[in-house]
């Protein structure tokens, strides 16, 4: 155990400081690194003819909405053709088009959800100019949401801050920054960072083996930092070269653990503005310690799952001293993966360290739930407009219940905003049941099948809890490239992300062209213990609600199987 406590011990310090910078840069306040990427923002600026005008909220989701589908029609074509272009030195072939359809959504929408083999299935080129360059501009699209979302709750005027320039900040003062240190420490613990071509060795045994090189390291930082998930190699973290030691075992999680982590510290002094100076605003703080104690629970839960081992492999006489070790690195064992497990599915990441196909029922219950829930922290940004979405809830039902006037930051919760709350809650669980029964439904659906039994159903439930969560983590005992699955799963990661995104924006815009009202004597006070608690009773209440009929179909019914 003190192996997770020393990760969570660096982290809490990190995340502060991290969320003050955020503040800074979201409020275009000076920062140190001012003097050189302000030329840098200009000269992007002028080439792509941006003007830096506020925008509307219409004006600001139609931005996002376009600059992404410019992205995805280029990286479409880019995946293609990969074939005939440069920078393929181990000549790969063009993608199928339903995978090419699947990655592209994948990895424009921040999931990362791979049906593919990254090194056997891009060439260098599609590795850094679609996958490397959209884990940049997907976390940048997701972060400059949140930004304008934040504001919105604060703000007294219709105007939004501008898109493009919201995003271009985000990659150069926060992305590129913190991926170049990573990639550097990475290479430091001997990840490649290399265009030379796969190299064949002859190993200990005396056969050959291609050992896959290429431009890992810059990939492996911005995949955790961004909170995109996949990875260069096809078994992502768990490959040496991927996440050579311990210590970079280490820098990843905090890495994957930052930025989510640090929206809400910047929420929490934007809230906190007007009073005085404050290291972590009360209001953020309630929402961030809600956010701990589910993370802490899942976490908790994971390591004493796997550290009791598999009672099947125990009668076969083989000791589990160590725990349940199917599936995971000896180097890691089982609380480092533990710890990766629910940081990656938590905070919405899907990059592994270890095989969760192979984690016992309830160990592989806790992802699952993580991004079912999707507001354990979650993805850079949206995480936190997820969570708000069940604080204003909170505070309706809580309002409801003491007969006083529901209002947030001084702001009325009224007939219209809970019916986009409501809407905005049930359609993350709608598009992972509706699949999931479509998928158990159709002779396509049940091909990519490959364990019987209640374990089958666990895998279709995870890989559309993670591709609607947009986590991109799998079981991976799914034959998932095929056209049912690139195309159910593309559908699922396209509608959780951007139909989340534009009602939860437009929930922002309704509260702020609302007059604001002092606080009094009789207003429900969001920024206690009290709160908090119901908070995380509340987000447990409606995800057991929508998830347990099928949970106690899937790894809950084999979890009694294992012990009966």
């Amino acid at each position: 155990m003190w192996q997770i406590a020393i990760v969570l011990i660096i982290y809490l310090p990190l995340v502060i400081l991290t969320g003050h910078y955020l503040y800074r840069v979201t409020l275009q306040q000076k920062t140190w690194l001012d003097p050189l990427l302000d030329k840098v923002d200009a000269a992007i600026y002028k080439v792509c003819g941006i003007k830096r005008l506020d925008m509307t909220g219409k004006e600001y989701v139609l931005s996002l909405i376009i600059s992404n589908a410019m992205m995805v029609f280029v990286g479409y074509i880019i995946l293609r053709i990969q074939a005939l272009l440069f920078l393929n030195p181990n000549n790969i072939d063009n993608m199928e088009a339903t995978l090419s359809f699947n990655t592209i959504i994948s990895f424009i929408t921040n999931t990362n959800l791979q049906h593919y083999s990254g090194e056997s299935g891009l060439s260098y080129l599609s590795q850094m100019l679609v996958i490397t360059f959209m884990m940049f501009t997907s976390a940048a699209t997701g972060y400059a949401a949140c930004m304008a979302f934040c504001r919105r709750l604060v703000a007294k005027t219709d105007t939004i801050g501008n898109f493009f320039v919201d995003f271009v900040r985000v990659i150069t003062r926060i992305l590129m920054p913190f991926s170049i240190v990573v990639a550097l420490i990475l290479v430091s613990q001997g990840s490649p960072q290399t265009f030379n071509g796969n190299q064949t060795v002859q190993t200990i045994e005396g056969k050959l083996q291609d050992i896959a090189l290429g431009p890992i390291a810059s990939l492996e930082s911005i995949k955790h930092i961004g909170t995109n998930g996949g990875g260069f190699n096809g078994a992502n973290s768990t490959t040496p070269f991927e996440n050579p030691t311990v210590l970079s075992n280490i820098v990843e999680m905090l890495s994957m653990m930052l930025l989510p982590g640090a929206c809400v510290v910047a929420f929490s002094l934007m809230v906190a503005y007007r009073k005085e100076k404050t290291i972590f605003g009360k209001q953020g703080l309630a929402i961030f310690t809600a956010m701990s104690i589910l993370f802490l629970v899942g976490l908790v839960t994971v390591y004493i799952a796997e550290k009791a081992g598999n009672p099947f492999i125990s009668e076969l006489g083989i000791t589990q001293e160590l725990g349940s070790m199917e599936g995971k690195e000896i180097r890691f064992g089982v609380a480092q993966s533990a710890l990766f497990t629910t940081v990656t599915t938590a905070f919405t990441t899907g990059s592994i360290n270890n095989m969760h196909d192979t984690l016992t029922p309830l160990g592989g219950l806790v992802p699952m739930f993580n991004m079912m829930l999707n507001v354990v922290f979650g993805g850079k940004g949206v995480g936190l407009m997820n969570m708000m979405m069940y604080v204003l809830l909170t505070i309706f039902i809580a309002c409801l219940m003491i007969g006083r006037s529901p209002q947030f930051l001084g702001k009325k919760i009224e007939e219209k905003e809970m019916k986009l709350i409501a809407l905005c809650i049930l359609i993350h669980p709608a598009i992972i049941l509706l699949f999931s029964a479509l998928a158990v439904a159709t002779p396509s659906g049940i091909a990519g099948i490959t364990n019987p039994g209640a374990h089958g159903l666990s895998q279709v439930l995870y890989e559309f809890a993670s591709a609607s969560a947009n986590n991109g983590s799998g079981f991976e005992g799914l034959a998932d490239n095929s056209t049912f699955w690139n195309i159910t799963t593309g559908f699922a990661m396209f509608f959780g992300r951007y139909v989340t995104i534009i009602i939860q924006l437009a929930i922002a815009s309704l509260l702020a062209n609302k007059v604001r009202h002092s606080d009094s004597v009789g207003t429900l006070k969001t920024d206690t213990t009290t709160f908090t608690f119901l908070l995380v009773a509340v987000v447990l209440m409606i995800g057991a609600l929508t998830f347990l009929p099928a949970l106690a179909l899937g790894p809950i019914t084999e979890h009694l199987q294992l012990y009966s």
